[in-house]
């Protein structure tokens, strides 16, 4: 493994044991938070209707949803670095639950949209952030897997809502399908109660390992060790200014602006996110555009799950493998190209068959990235800080996450045509995969020279302290042996 993702927690992760109990737990929180959103949209045409709102104003609801829940990753991180992840699981599945139950009896657009969005979205953060990070806690060796086996918890957990939802819709309302849903969504409390925290105390590692950081982080971190060491030297007004910093960073790590690899990740993703999930929700409109019915547009979402759902697991079996571990973040690069690549070649589909071989290629490209989007941040910026940089992270991509359905349906109004569309989400796409590439390479080159000069200070150094203890006789005699 690259040098980022090494992990200075002082102890050894267990590697298996309860934490596939803790994997099971964040299949259940991770999939009804990215599931829950989109499930949703069974009853928007009822609801839509009911309130006498225009379609855009209904499609807030989900926007709000998946805003909120992105906006709410700092508290989230906030919270999980101070409580652990267990009780903050346990207060999002309530939030969520709540938040259904209180949007049944809504009287107008504007009470959904706080309940299911703001309520709602803020406690579905609450599931995802402590579900991806105690992860990095439990697991090491195998986290690749146990990523990618907690990321397929949002198609399963979808090719499953879908239709209970609709049975539901059919049986109960909306309204008393929110308050069963609400019941439901009480699951993400059981995953909450199977993240018992880590046995830190079991195997400590030794206190002399060197920190492994990624760039000018691992610089910071040797300073911040060297400052601690001589506080005796610093004024009471430093003191006090770095006991404050402290507080903050054991909160929320803003140090991470400076950290190489996240700086990387971060731009990428901004530009990546304004065309990740345009794709997904144009699918089925698409087909319907070119005169294909309801049932064989939907049945395209359904080969789109089932791939996704596989395909997930696969790459994370893969992504544990002695060949890709080492350098994961390129493996990353190359799924965000292909599904760029994906896109761009989607108007060349001809007639049904055409399409279905999209949705397959696409299911393949989008899971590849959902099983690695976590994994190579935490490979970058290791375990002991992710908690800080997935709080950072959403709360930049909610913007892109809100924003990027939208301008693509605006090419669509404009140009009446979906293909303008897709060759947008495919740049959006292509683009950073490119960037991706060579900006890791950068980055592995200054990783590997970075090392090579810490093995060499530290035979200097113990060359200079074998020096030290020698005697004038010794010294002597060794250089009459030369």
């Amino acid at each position: 493994m690259p040098p980022a993702a090494a992990t200075n927690l002082g102890y050894t992760p267990p590697d298996g044991g309860w934490g596939w109990a803790v994997v099971f737990g964040a299949f259940i929180s991770i999939g009804f938070s990215y599931a829950f959103p989109k499930s949703l949209t069974i009853y928007f045409k009822e609801i839509q209707e009911y309130f006498s709102v225009s379609y855009s104003e209904i499609a807030w609801v989900s926007s709000v949803m998946l805003a909120s829940m992105y906006a709410g990753g700092p508290v989230s991180s906030i919270l999980v670095n101070r409580y652990g992840s267990r009780p903050v699981v346990l207060v999002g599945g309530l939030m969520v639950s709540g938040a259904m139950v209180l949007a049944s009896f809504g009287t107008t657009i504007i009470h959904l949209y706080l309940c299911i969005g703001v309520i709602g979205g803020f406690g579905l953060a609450f599931n995802l952030q402590p579900a991806l990070t105690i992860i990095g806690t439990y697991f090491q060796v195998k986290r690749p897997l146990a990523n990618g086996l907690a990321m397929t918890g949002s198609p399963v957990v979808l090719s499953t809502l879908a239709p209970l939802n609709q049975f539901l819709f059919d049986s109960f309302g909306w309204r008393g399908s929110f308050l069963i849903l609400g019941s439901i969504v009480l699951n993400c409390c059981v995953a909450g109660a199977l993240m018992r925290p880590v046995n830190k105390s079991a195997q400590p590692k030794p206190k002399t390992e060197p920190p492994l950081c990624n760039g000018a982080a691992a610089e910071e971190d040797a300073a911040a060790d060297t400052g601690a060491q001589s506080d005796n030297l610093l004024t009471e007004e430093n003191q006090s200014e770095n006991k404050s910093q402290g507080h903050i960073r054991k909160f929320i790590d803003l140090s991470l602006f400076r950290h190489r690899g996240f700086l990387i990740y971060l731009t990428g993703n901004v530009v990546m996110f304004f065309g990740f999930f345009a794709p997904v929700v144009f699918l089925a409109p698409y087909a319907k555009h070119l005169g294909f019915d309801e049932y064989s547009a939907a049945f395209l979402l359904s080969i789109f799950a089932l791939v996704d759902m596989f395909i997930r697991p696969a790459t994370g079996l893969l992504g544990n493998t002695k060949w890709i571990r080492p350098r994961i973040q390129y493996f990353f690069s190359f799924a965000v190209s292909y599904n760029g690549l994906c896109h761009l070649m989607c108007p060349l589909a001809h007639g049904y068959i055409g399409l279905v071989v999209y949705a397959v290629f696409f299911g393949l490209a989008f899971g590849m990235v959902s099983a690695l989007l976590f994994e190579v941040l935490m490979d970058l910026v290791g375990a002991h800080r992710f908690s800080s940089a997935v709080g950072l992270v959403t709360i930049i991509e909610c913007g892109p996450v809100l924003l990027g359905p939208p301008i693509s349906g605006a090419l669509v109004d404009v140009f009446g045509d979906y293909k303008y569309m897709y060759y947008a989400c495919g740049v959006f796409m292509l683009a950073p995969g490119i960037f991706f590439f060579i900006m890791h390479y950068y980055n592995y080159k200054r990783l590997d020279e970075e090392q090579r000069q810490t093995v060499a200070l530290e035979m200097r150094t113990s060359e200079e302290a074998v020096e030290l203890k020698m005697s004038p006789d010794d010294k002597i005699a060794h250089e009459t042996d030369g």
